[in-house]
C-alpha cells in the first residue's frame, strides 16, 4: 500500500512536470519550430530555384553571342540579344532581393537565439502576453523554464522517495511474520520479540497435544510433501493444528529441520571443543560438571531455546515405554541437530566419531533435565503457538488427565477439554486406558500451577557436593 502510495504521488508529479514544460516550453518552441523556421526554409528553397533561373538566363544569353558569330569581347546586337541581357539582369535582381530577405531573416533568428535558449535554461521573465501558470496570470512574474522544471521535479521526487523510504522500511523491520528456517536466532527472536523461536515452540506445544506416545517420533521419517508444506507455514507464522495433529512425525520432522538449517547450532560453534572435551572426561561427576560449565557459557537466547528443547525431550522420555524414545536414542537422531563442527568433514567422519561424542553430550543433558535447568517450564509461553495470526483452537485442551486421577475426576477432565482432533482424543483415552496396567502418563498440570514447585523434584547441588543420581 505504501509503496503504492509513492508510486502514485510520484505518477502525480510526473503529470505536473510534463504539462508544465507543454506550455512553458512546447508552446513557445512550437512557433518557431512551425513558422519562422519553415519560413526561412521556404526563403532558402526559393532562393535556390531563383539562383537556377538567373543561371540558365545567363546560359542562354551566352549561347546567343555564340551563334552570332562575334568575338568572345564584343555584345552581341539585336532585339533578341537585348532582351536576354534584361531578362539576366532581372533574374540577378530577383536573387540578390531574396538573398537580402534571407539573411534578414537569418539574423532575426540568431539574434532571438537567447530568448529560445532561455526556454531550455533557468529562470527567465515571462514573454509578454504570456501568464506563468504557476504565477496566477501576473505576467511579469519569473516563469521557470526547461532545466528548472525538470530540478524541480527531480527534487519533489526525491523528497516523496524520502517520506516514504523510511515508512516502508519501518513496515518491513516492524513485520513479525518472517521466515525462520535458515535464519540465525537472535535474529529471528530480535524481530518476532521471542524468547523461544516460534518454530520450536510451536512444533513442541503441538507434539506435547498429540505426539508422545508416538512410536519412533523424530526417527520415523515423515512424508516430504507434509514437512515441505508445515515448514512453509511455520515460516509464514500460521499453523493449522487441526490439519498436523494427526501426523506428529511430520511436526518432528519441521522441529529437526528447523534445528539442523540454523546458520550456528543452538549449542554453538564457539563452545563445540568445550563441548566435545566436556564428553571425553571418563569420571562421571567431572563430565557433569564440565558440561553444565559449558551450558553456562552459552548466550541468553542460545540457552533459553537449548533449555526449552532439553526439557522438552527430558518430558518426551518419560513415555519411552511407548514411543521407544530412550534418552540415548533421542539423542542419536537429535543430537547431531543441536551440535555439529563449524568445518565439518565428509560424511562418513561424521557419523563415526563425532556422532558418538555428541550423542554423550546430549544423552546426560536429557536424562539430568532438571538438574541442568532447574525449574519448571512453561512450553505454551504465548498461549496460542506463538502465532499472532493463529486462532487457538485448542484453548480448553489444557492438558492430559494427571495419573494421580481417580477414574471419576478423569472423566470429568475429559468432558471439561476440548479435543484436539477425533483421532487424538481416542489416542488419549486409550492410553488413559492402559494407565491401570502401570504405563506412566505425561503430567502437563504445569499449565495450571506455573510458577510453583509442587510436584517437581528439589533442585539437586552442585555436583561437586552432590553428583545428579540417574533417573
Amino acid at each position: 500500500r505504501l509503496c503504492g502510495e509513492a508510486e502514485d504521488k510520484l505518477a502525480q508529479e510526473l503529470i505536473h512536470f510534463e504539462l508544465q514544460v507543454e506550455r512553458d516550453v512546447i508552446e513557445p518552441l512550437f512557433v518557431l519550430a512551425e513558422v519562422e523556421i519553415p519560413n526561412i526554409q521556404k526563403q532558402r528553397k526559393h532562393l535556390a530555384k531563383l539562383v537556377l533561373d538567373m543561371d540558365s538566363s545567363r546560359t542562354r544569353w551566352q549561347q546567343s553571342v555564340k551563334s552570332s558569330g562575334l568575338a568572345s569581347n564584343l555584345q552581341p546586337s539585336g532585339a533578341k540579344a537585348d532582351a536576354l541581357r534584361e531578362e539576366m539582369e532581372e533574374a540577378a535582381n530577383r536573387v540578390e532581393i531574396c538573398r537580402d530577405q534571407l539573411s534578414a531573416d537569418m539574423y532575426n533568428f540568431v539574434a532571438k537565439e537567447v530568448d529560445y535558449a532561455n526556454y531550455f535554461q533557468t529562470v527567465s521573465a515571462t514573454p509578454p502576453g504570456r501568464a506563468c501558470p504557476r504565477c496566477r496570470g501576473d505576467p511579469g512574474a519569473v516563469s521557470p523554464q526547461l532545466i528548472e522544471v525538470q530540478a524541480e521535479y527531480h527534487r519533489k521526487s526525491l523528497a516523496l522517495l524520502q517520506t516514504f523510504l523510511p515508512q516502508i522500511k519501518a513496515q518491513q523491520e516492524a513485520w513479525m511474520e518472517k521466515p525462520s528456517f535458515g535464519k540465525p536466532l537472535e535474529e529471528h527472536l530480535a524481530v518476532s520479540g521471542r524468547e523461544i523461536a516460534f518454530p520450536v515452540e510451536a512444533c513442541v506445544t503441538m507434539l506435547l497435544e498429540c505426539g508422545m506416545q508416538e512410536e519412533g517420533l523424530f526417527r520415523v521419517a515423515p512424508s516430504a510433501s507434509k514437512l515441505k508444506k508445515l515448514k512453509a507455514a511455520l515460516d509464514c507464522c500460521v499453523v493449522d493444528v487441526q490439519e498436523y495433529s494427526a501426523d506428529p512425525h511430520a511436526i518432528a520432522g519441521a522441529l529437526k529441520s528447523y534445528l539442523r538449517e540454523l546458520p550456528e547450532p543452538l549449542m554453538t560453534f564457539e563452545l563445540y571443543e568445550e563441548w566435545i572435551q566436556a564428553s571425553n572426561i571418563p569420571e562421571q561427576e567431572k563430565r557433569l560438571q564440565a558440561l553444565w560449565n559449558a551450558c553456562e557459557k552459552l548466550p541468553k537466547a542460545n540457552y533459553n531455546n537449548i533449555r526449552y528443547v532439553i526439557k522438552f525431550l527430558a518430558k518426551l522420555t518419560e513415555y519411552q515405554d511407548m514411543n521407544k524414545m530412550t534418552p540415548s536414542n533421542v539423542a542419536i537422531v537429535l543430537g547431531p541437530n543441536l551440535l555439529w563442527p563449524q568445518a565439518e568433514g565428509n560424511m562418513t567422519e561424521m557419523m563415526t566419531t563425532l556422532s558418538l561424542q555428541i550423542v554423550g553430550i546430549i544423552e546426560p543433558l536429557i536424562q539430568h533435565a532438571d538438574w541442568f535447568f532447574p525449574g519448571d517450564i512453561e512450553f505454551n509461553v504465548t498461549g496460542n503457538y506463538g502465532s499472532p495470526l493463529h486462532v487457538n483452537h485448542n484453548a480448553n485442551y489444557s492438558s492430559m488427565p494427571s495419573p494421580d486421577m481417580d477414574h471419576g475426576e478423569r472423566r470429568q477432565h475429559d468432558q471439561a477439554r476440548r479435543p484436539l482432533s477425533v483421532a487424538t482424543d481416542n489416542m488419549m483415552l486409550e492410553f488413559c486406558k492402559k494407565d491401570g496396567m502401570g504405563v506412566r502418563v505425561m503430567d502437563t498440570s504445569w499449565v495450571a500451577r506455573r510458577g510453583t514447585s509442587a510436584g517437581r523434584k528439589a533442585t539437586s547441588a552442585p555436583p561437586s557436593a552432590q553428583p545428579p543420581a540417574p533417573p
